[in-house]
């Protein structure tokens, strides 16, 4: 009971700053006929905003990484009830080769940058794992393979929290730009966007379907972590600086637990086991959840952690960001999606 009572103070100011950001849509969708920015991304700006003029104390920290973590796992977890698996199957063999191949691409092309910058083997390779597979997670999955050090851990968490948030921000903003429709935006936003749960924020600009699309093809490319986890330790940590031989991945960092029950839900309703009559409630849970857990991340972005991260770091992730976002871009111009 203790434990969940120190939850409270930061979910509740979550909870109000997201409400804050409904709120704001909500203005803006009567002053203007619509909503130009979404209630998600405003939760996350308006997070951010308030972190840089006050810093939470400790007795607000729980709440806000429950939020950020734990609340937006579960609404990513919840989603798998709205998709089926038929739609999965419905990206054809282009796309999951496609998929495949920018995660490949932006590895390779990420490392490379890293090194040419002068960072060392497996700081570069850490950068590159979290900016082409899956953030924090494939740099926690990734650091145990190559024994990397405890600095550069944090160091490319740091930067990845800081500039994942940026990505999201952007996804949206290049889709207009570029005039995608919101399968395009859907498939821009699970090709970039760092964590699972954030391209539910990316991409529900698009509508519903974007953030169905986003949600499948950023799944695929977190299944791609364990191969390269696989082919890192089959390499060796010594060839990263690292001493062999290297320890193996904690299982719950290539099999996160609301990627499995996303994965389930998604078999029961293809399966036809979860009625259509439960998805709008489920739907405005998922909502509110999301919405908690994005102003929450905004609460934690941590403007200091660009300038602990160095340099160097900085310019690797900020290039390797743009590199898989030319090699999102290209993937979808020259394949054909799903139809809605």
């Amino acid at each position: 009971m203790t434990a969940v009572l120190r939850l409270v103070p930061g979910v509740l100011l979550s909870a109000a700053v997201g409400a804050a950001a409904f709120g704001v849509q909500t203005l803006e969708a009567d002053m203007m006929g619509r909503a130009w920015v979404e209630a998600l991304v405003l939760a996350i700006l308006i997070g951010a905003g308030l972190r840089l003029v006050w810093t939470p104390s400790e007795t607000w920290g729980p709440g806000i990484r429950f939020s950020g973590r734990t609340l937006l796992e579960i609404g990513v977890a919840l989603l798998g009830a709205t998709i089926s698996g038929a739609a999965v199957m419905a990206l054809g063999p282009g796309l999951l080769v496609a998929i495949v191949a920018v995660v490949a691409l932006a590895l390779v092309g990420g490392y490379a940058l890293g090194r040419a910058l002068g960072l060392p083997p497996a700081m570069a390779l850490l950068v590159a794992c979290g900016n082409a597979i899956c953030g924090n997670s494939a740099i926690a999955a990734v650091a145990p393979v190559i024994r990397a050090e405890g600095e550069d851990v944090a160091a490319a968490i740091g930067f990845t929290a800081v500039l994942g948030i940026a990505v999201v921000l952007l996804v949206p903003v290049v889709g207009a730009l570029m005039g995608f429709d919101a399968l395009e935006t859907g498939a821009l936003a699970g090709l970039t966007v760092y964590a699972v749960p954030q391209v539910l924020a990316a991409a529900a600009p698009a509508g519903a379907a974007a953030i169905q699309l986003g949600a499948i093809v950023k799944l695929v490319r977190v299944l791609t972590l364990g191969p390269v986890c696989l082919i890192l330790a089959l390499i060796g940590p010594e060839r990263f600086g690292g001493e062999a031989p290297g320890r193996r991945p904690p299982l719950h960092h290539l099999a996160p637990w609301f990627v499995v029950v996303f994965l389930a839900l998604m078999g029961l309703r293809s399966a036809g086991l979860i009625p259509d009559v439960v998805l709008p409630p489920l739907e405005v849970v998922v909502t509110v959840l999301t919405l908690t857990a994005m102003a929450a991340l905004g609460l934690g972005v941590d403007p200091r952690a660009v300038a602990r991260a160095g340099p160097r770091t900085a310019a690797t992730a900020a290039l390797s960001a743009v590199l898989i976002g030319v090699l999102a871009l290209v993937a979808i111009l020259i394949l054909p999606l799903p139809a809605g």
